[in-house]
């Protein structure tokens, strides 16, 4: 039996599957100008991805265990990439995170989490 890989692995940690993942794959330019015929002449420096995560429904474990995963200024993301067509490993920082609460249990004193959703970008 061959064991596969997590899909998505942030900073080490195989998190839950997402519910949908983007990947865009950006070009940086520099100094990228037209000229009097209208023809363009691109600086490109180089090329990066952003992903786009989101979760449904999420355990406190489960939420943590993601949250903690991009709490670092920039850490290490294996994610399944459109170019290469496998995963590819890069070093990635995260923008905004929102989380929304899905479920207060009284009883249990659990909270479930839902529309949990970020961007990545490649640094």
């Amino acid at each position: 039996m061959v064991k596969l890989s997590a899909v998505l692995t942030i900073n080490g940690k195989a998190v839950t599957a997402p519910k949908s993942f983007t990947a865009v794959v950006q070009d940086i330019d520099g100094n990228s100008t037209r000229d009097a015929s209208g023809n363009m002449h691109r600086d490109r420096i180089t090329t990066k991805r952003k992903l786009t995560i989101a979760w449904g429904p999420l355990s406190n474990n489960q939420m943590a265990t993601i949250m903690q995963a991009i709490s670092g200024v920039f850490f290490p993301v294996i994610y399944p990439d459109p170019v290469t067509g496998g995963q590819k490993t890069a070093t990635f920082y995260v923008g905004d995170r929102t989380a929304a609460a899905y479920s207060w249990n009284e009883k249990l004193a659990s909270l479930m989490w839902q529309n949990v959703s970020f961007d990545l970008i490649e640094q």
